[in-house]
């Protein structure tokens, strides 16, 4: 035996050292993935009760350092990199926190994609001004190189054979949780480890946030079960006597031009204690005294605009499609059902216009599966167009939409999305003098109280365009109306916390607002309604009297018992074996067959009604099929 080899003994001690190292390395990395996550479920001291949560929440880490301990041979360096990219996870976690409200969720990672379409501009201003963060992270990066270049191997390159070994069997394991192999759903669920996805506080105090990542992931690439046929065809059949007359109404033999406008984080701050008695929506308010309006459920806080926005062009919940976070994003049909293709079908010209990229959010490719015969993006708009703030000013908008309108030809259909109410709202408006005479309620200082006063500025000017549109449409021979929604409301997270809400719930149970007005009739009398904005495109219909869609007159019937529980984030489900939770499974599956376009035999045919959605209580006798009245287009009437 060679002098310089180790004997067996010496080589199991060096074996025990190099293993008692890494394992003391990878205790270290569960304790500070605790610490840096702050969640009361995966702290340190957890191991000692619920050891299943931080370790958990850190083992995606801890396959990822293996991997790279087994390709450099480096320990500190492995640890140290694989730390500082969870790390940087959690340092997007903590912006989305800070801005929307919400934590991280799978979906989120398809905004990557996003950074090329006219998002890096966007998302950019959400980063942090202040230059410590950077420092950190460039301290960081220059750690990780000095351990590269300077910490010795832990081990030698032989033997080759149980490295690479271990090496695969980590990479297996990293990559099978990376696709979401099943088999980690026996530790990522929900009856293992807590998880509240909507709830920023909530999750940070159960399973971590990395244990919630993998949780959705795996939940999100299970196969969904299949529509309840059977329940859709018993509400179809219950509902077909009613939906038939609905069907028959007379129809107008004029058409009006539709606008629609969602208005970017609009939301009525009299909901806000200290703005009880406030005056920031004078047009809204003076509107509704001859509409229709009253508080408005959407499937998102803070941001996400792209979920109301889907909800209101389809008339589908996102309640009932728990993947799709993003539709725009993840929507694999060349053709969309939508209000734009009924309406479309009456003779409209559809256009869409939104003062920004058309290729963010993937609206170019969207816009075109729902319809739309034209979409007005930031290009199109007059070079000299209004900015105020960061984004285009919703002036511009309003002009735009003025513009598109004709006094003559087929009725046209308008759906315009603004942007200046836009987030962060720490950008300095065009006229800051204005922005300084706001008022904020008692306690609401510093940044705080900046970007509050930031986001009413610009609520007010939205208000304001909201008005002149009327006005202008009032003023033309046309019929038209006008349905204006927020989309959500704004992530002023820390605001809110401190003034608090009047009617005592947290910032995700708070409705926005909706309206829905004919410009020519100021004398009509107002109706107030709760409603969802999936329920949205029915009523909007069904106020143009075109009510010959079979879908959309079918849910503007059964939906409003639904309003409220579609509501996201967190709605509470309905009660077990309750009539709304029979409600909810029928029209979930309605809601998933005329995703895939499989409803329409149902509706034409409706089945015999069978017991169950009424516990009981007698249906209707088997109807006919359900026979469309005619709408005449205004251009095809005025001949």
């Amino acid at each position: 035996m060679p002098l310089n080899c180790p004997s067996r003994t010496e080589r199991r001690r060096l074996l025990l050292r190099r293993t008692a190292l890494v394992a003391l390395l990878a205790l270290a990395f569960v304790l500070l993935t605790g610490m840096l996550d702050g969640g009361a479920g995966v702290m340190p001291w957890r191991l000692f009760d619920q050891p299943r949560f931080p370790l958990a929440n850190a083992g995606p880490g801890l396959l990822l350092a293996g991997v790279l301990l087994v390709l450099s041979r480096r320990l500190l360096l492995s640890f140290g990199l694989a730390f500082l990219l969870q790390g940087l996870l959690y340092a997007i976690n903590f912006l989305k926190l800070a801005n929307l409200g919400t934590p991280l969720l799978p979906a989120d990672f398809r905004m990557v994609g996003q950074l090329r379409r006219g998002g890096a501009h966007l998302l950019a201003g959400y980063l942090p001004h202040s230059p410590w963060p950077y420092l950190a992270l460039l301290t960081a990066v220059l750690l990780v190189l000095a351990m590269w270049r300077y910490e010795p191997p832990l081990f030698s390159r032989q033997p080759r054979g149980k490295r690479w070994l271990a090496g695969g069997a980590l990479t297996a394991g990293l990559l099978s949780l990376l696709v979401g192999m099943p088999a980690w759903g026996t530790l990522y669920n929900a009856r293992v480890l807590w998880l509240e996805p909507w709830s920023a506080a909530a999750t940070s105090n159960h399973a971590g946030l990395i244990s919630s990542l993998m949780m959705f992931h795996l939940q999100y690439g299970r196969a969904k079960p299949k529509p309840d046929r059977a329940a859709a065809s018993r509400l179809i059949a219950q509902s077909a006597p009613a939906l038939r007359q609905a069907m028959q109404a007379p129809a107008p033999r004029v058409l009006p031009d539709i606008v629609v406008v969602q208005s970017e984080s609009f939301f009525d701050p009299r909901i806000l204690r200290g703005y009880e008695r406030s005056d920031f929506t004078p047009n809204l308010q003076r509107l509704a005294a001859h509409g229709s309006s009253g508080p408005l459920h959407v499937p998102t806080f803070g941001g996400g605009t792209i979920r109301t926005e889907f909800e209101v062009l389809t008339g589908l919940s996102l309640h009932y499609f728990d993947d799709l976070q993003f539709p725009y994003l993840q929507m694999n049909h060349k053709t969309v059902p939508s209000l734009v293709r009924v309406l479309k079908q009456h003779g409209y010209e559809t256009i869409a216009v939104h003062g920004n990229d058309p290729a963010f959010w993937n609206r170019t490719t969207a816009f075109k599966a729902l319809g739309f015969d034209r979409f007005v993006s930031q290009s199109s708009f007059p070079a000299d167009a209004a900015m105020d703030g960061k984004y285009m000013a919703d002036s511009a908008m309003t002009d735009e939409i003025l513009a598109q309108l004709t006094h003559a030809g087929p009725p046209q259909f308008i759906f315009a999305i603004s942007i200046e109410a836009h987030g962060p709202y720490d950008v300095e408006p065009a006229r800051a003098a204005e922005r300084d005479a706001i008022a904020v309620p008692a306690g609401i200082t510093g940044k705080d109280k900046l970007e509050l006063q930031n986001y009413l500025y610009h609520l007010g000017h939205a208000d304001a365009e909201l008005g002149r549109l009327v006005a202008a449409l009032a003023a033309r021979a046309r019929p038209s109306l006008v349905l204006f929604y927020g989309d959500h409301l704004p992530g002023l997270s820390d605001s809110y916390r401190i003034a608090g809400f009047v009617d005592g719930k947290d910032m995700l149970s708070q409705a926005g607002v909706w309206l829905l007005v004919d410009p020519h009739a100021d004398k009509a009398a107002p109706v107030r309604e709760e409603t969802a904005a999936w329920l949205l495109p029915g009523k909007l219909l069904a106020q143009a009297g075109i009510r010959d869609d079979a879908y959309f007159a079918l849910i503007e019937l059964v939906g409003a018992p639904l309003a409220a529980l579609t509501a996201a984030p967190g709605a509470p489900p309905p009660a077990e074996g309750s009539r709304q939770q029979h409600m909810d499974r029928a029209v979930a599956a309605i809601e998933q067959l005329r995703m895939n376009g499989k409803l329409d035999p149902l509706l034409a045919k409706p089945d015999p009604p069978a017991a169950g959605l009424d516990r009981g209580a007698a249906l209707p006798p088997r109807t006919p099929t359900i026979a469309p009245a005619p709408v005449v287009p205004a251009h095809q009437a005025e001949r």
